[in-house]
Formats: C-alpha cells, sequence, structure tokens
C-alpha cells in the first residue's frame, strides 16, 4: 500500500512514491533468475522483483544473500502486481547496502512470548506488529479527531500529583524532595474538571499508572487513557456522548486499517455490528438479578468481576452501560444519586467477547459538603484537596465525565487475546525490560 499524509485520502499514484526507498529486509524468496524482496518502510512492507538478468551475476548475488534486517536504499520504477502488497511492486534497478545484519534473532520459526517479549524492541519490526502499532496510531488520531470537532479543548494533565483520584493501594509512590510523598497518576481526572470549568468542554489523553498486582490479560501497570470533562452536563447525557464517541472513533478505525486487520486475520463485521445497535444502559440492580439468575453467587454491593461481565454482554448480546453502582464501592467524586442514597451516578461500558470494561464514567458531586464527606469517609485528608474543593466553591456547576483505556479498545478492534500486544513496550508486574 503506497502511504499516504491523510487517512481519509484514497490510496495515491504511484508516481507520488518517493524513491529511492530506504528501508530494512523483511524477507525474500524466489529462485536462481528472480528475486522478490520484501523490503520494510515507513511502517510498511514493500515487493522489490530483482531480476537476475537487469542486475547481471555478481548484484543478483549479492541480493540473493542478503541477511534478514539489512538496510537498504533502492531504486528502480514502480509497476502493477495484484498478487503484490498494496498491488503495486517496484522493479528494482540499483541498490545500496547502508547497514549489515548478522544472525537476526526473530526468524520465521515459532518463538515464545517470552523470548517475543524479551526481544521487543526487535519484535516490534514483525508483519503482525507493524499492523498493531498502526491500529493504535489511528485508533489514537481517531481520538483526538473526534474531541476537536466536538469543541473539546487538549489539557495536559500532571502524571506526578500529591492528590489521590482512586485507591491509594494501587499508586506508585515516590519521594517528592522536600515535599514528601508523590504518586504517579492514575488519572488526570481531577486536574482536568479544574480545566472544565475554564473551558467547559476538555479532554485529556496520556499514561497511567496501576500498581495493582494483577496478571490478567486485561491489566497493564502503564497504560494510556482517554478522559473527557464536560460542563453543564449530566449523566443520561454523558453516555449519550460515550455511545457516540465510542461508535464514531471504532467506525472511523476500521475503515482506516482495512488491510491491518486483514493482515491480523480480524473479520470486523461482528465488531461493526455490534455498533449499529444502542447500548443497553443496565442498573447494577438488575445486573446482579440477572448473574443470580444464571447461577452465579453474588450479592448486591460486590463488584462485577471480568468473567460475570462477559456473562452480561452475552445475556444483551453486545456492549452494555451498567449503571448506578454501590456509592460505597465507587471514588469519592461520584454524584450521589438522588433516587437511590445507596448509589451513584455511575456507569462502566463494559465490551463483549471478553474485552471487558473499557469506560468508567460518572457525573460529578457539585456540593462541597458532600465531597467533604465522602474524603473523610475514604479517609484522604480534605486539606490535601483544597484546590479541588475550590471548584464547589467558585461557581460550582453539574458536570460529569468518563475515562477509556486505550489498550483494551485496540485488543478490541484487533480481535487481540492479550492487552500486552496492544502497546510497544508492556509494563507488567513481572516485566520492566526493555
Amino acid at each position: 500500500m503506497i502511504p499516504s499524509l491523510d487517512p481519509k485520502e484514497s490510496q495515491p499514484s504511484l508516481t507520488q512514491v518517493s524513491l529511492p526507498l530506504r528501508g530494512w529486509v523483511q524477507g525474500l524468496r524466489g529462485n536462481n533468475h528472480v528475486q522478490f524482496l520484501q523490503l520494510r518502510t515507513n511502517g510498511e512492507i514493500y515487493q522489490v522483483v530483482c531480476e537476475k538478468e537487469k542486475l547481471g551475476e555478481d548484484l543478483f548475488k549479492q541480493i540473493k544473500s542478503l541477511p534478514q534486517e539489512t538496510s537498504l536504499v533502492v531504486t528502480g520504477n514502480w509497476q502493477e502486481n495484484p498478487k503484490a502488497p498494496g498491488g503495486e511492486e517496484l522493479l528494482l534497478s540499483s541498490f545500496e547496502i547502508v547497514g549489515t545484519s548478522a544472525d537476526y534473532p526473530i526468524t520465521p520459526k515459532e518463538h515464545g512470548p517470552d523470548f517475543l517479549h524479551n526481544h521487543r524492541h526487535l519484535w516490534l519490526r514483525s508483519k503482525r506488529q507493524l499492523a498493531i502499532q498502526r491500529v493504535r496510531s489511528e485508533l489514537s488520531f481517531a481520538i483526538r479527531e473526534f474531541f476537536r470537532n466536538d469543541g473539546y479543548t487538549l489539557i495536559d494533565t500532571p502524571i506526578l500529583t500529591g492528590s489521590i483520584g482512586e485507591s491509594a493501594g494501587t499508586l506508585f509512590s515516590t519521594e517528592y524532595f522536600d515535599l514528601g510523598q508523590a504518586y504517579l497518576a492514575q488519572t488526570g481526572q481531577l486536574y482536568l474538571e479544574t480545566a472544565a470549568f475554564a473551558h467547559s468542554k476538555v479532554y485529556c489523553f496520556g499514561p497511567t499508572f496501576r500498581a495493582e498486582k494483577s496478571k490478567t490479560k486485561r491489566h497493564l501497570t502503564e497504560f494510556w487513557m482517554l478522559e473527557a470533562e464536560t460542563a453543564f452536563l449530566g449523566q443520561e447525557g454523558n453516555l449519550d456522548l460515550q455511545e457516540r464517541f465510542v461508535k464514531s472513533v471504532l467506525k472511523t478505525t476500521v475503515e482506516r486499517t482495512k488491510e491491518d486487520l486483514k493482515t491480523l486475520d480480524r473479520d470486523p463485521s461482528p465488531l461493526l455490528q455490534y455498533l449499529e445497535k444502542p447500548f443497553p444502559r443496565v442498573d447494577y440492580g438488575e445486573a446482579i438479578r440477572i448473574l443470580k439468575e444464571v447461577g452465579e453467587v453474588i450479592e448486591w454491593g460486590e463488584d462485577i468481576n471480568a468473567e460475570r461481565e462477559q456473562i452480561l454482554t452475552t445475556h444483551f448480546g453486545g456492549a452494555i452501560f451498567i449503571q448506578n453502582f454501590p456509592r460505597a464501592i465507587k471514588a469519592f467524586y461520584m454524584k450521589q444519586n438522588p433516587n437511590d442514597p445507596k448509589t451513584v451516578l455511575s456507569a462502566d461500558l463494559i465490551a463483549p467477547d471478553g474485552i471487558g470494561e473499557i469506560i468508567g464514567g460518572s457525573e460529578r458531586e457539585e456540593s462541597y459538603d458532600k465531597i467533604v464527606e465522602r474524603l473523610q469517609e475514604e479517609g484522604l485528608p480534605p486539606e490535601d484537596y483544597s484546590w479541588y474543593l475550590d471548584l464547589r466553591k467558585y461557581g460550582s456547576v453539574p458536570h460529569a465525565g468518563f475515562g477509556m483505556g486505550l489498550e483494551r479498545v485496540i485488543a478490541w478492534v484487533c480481535g487481540l487475546p492479550h492487552i500486552r500486544e496492544c502497546i510497544p513496550f508492556p509494563r507488567m508486574i513481572y516485566r520492566l525490560a526493555p
């Protein structure tokens, strides 16, 4: 495929591709008369046809013996070939070796996951990883595009913070000069709320850190999260926004990465079918009732784990919102449900196919007194949140927001079994390198 600067554009003509091509040998195949060289450049793989008759005996022999990952500069003429990647190939006229390669460790044979992750810095060059990272790039672009087109302002929130947004037990802490403990941010939300009172509609998009000792296929200790906050918005409007956002960015990403999904043997049709119907909004109490009916031993007040999320998405035949969770198991900033004080106006968006929760959100509590009460219940000193409480003193308004984990959405789009493939360098409790 000839690369385009604008993912919305149709594939450009051959004459728009800059020659010479500079890249790396992905692979070679052929015979004593012609060799087909797979050249990787700009994250794409091009077919270069090397003819003995055109190159001569010596140059053809040199091409035929090129080791994997040798870097080259090649030139020639483009020609159509429906069997070549993207339907085109380059008929080689000359080449130059830039950097040699010997004993490249990742060969076409089968390698185990530990070996591949130990060589992650090289594994990123594989055809499968090229496709996954392009999907990640396009999804990230679609996210920013959606919010820009919707009138949201990007706010870069701090990674180092002295305030706890979620459970204190899942924080990475560090000594911060003479000021005591600082933490790697679990969320940019508290800071994003302050910006919503300035710009009304804001979002942030960056790395997030969770010190959970989890070994599941759905957890990383460092991942990327999209968060949005909107002033003068209630929970129903918040759910409407989330559904419109998810459907928009997923459809856009699938449209722009069709060839990559083919590489991953991912048929996007089932995913697109999920996006064609409304996401049911299921009350937490109703979810507990359904789980009990199918034999699950669970009581009101307990969290819903991954296996039970899968039961619920199967029951409803697609993605669902579970809303109005018990107040006791949710964060201090979530607004108390006026119709049921034991619950909060919150919701998790649960994706099917074993993906699980991809979004958590809520209407935020705008009452100063109720925020202070919840902080005290959580054992958090209100004085550490004085700047956050100021929002409730100077022109407080109803507002709502949500956060979406990028890697789980990538896993859903690509049909991947493990989240560790969805980020270039996964950080898990047993892995910090490379």
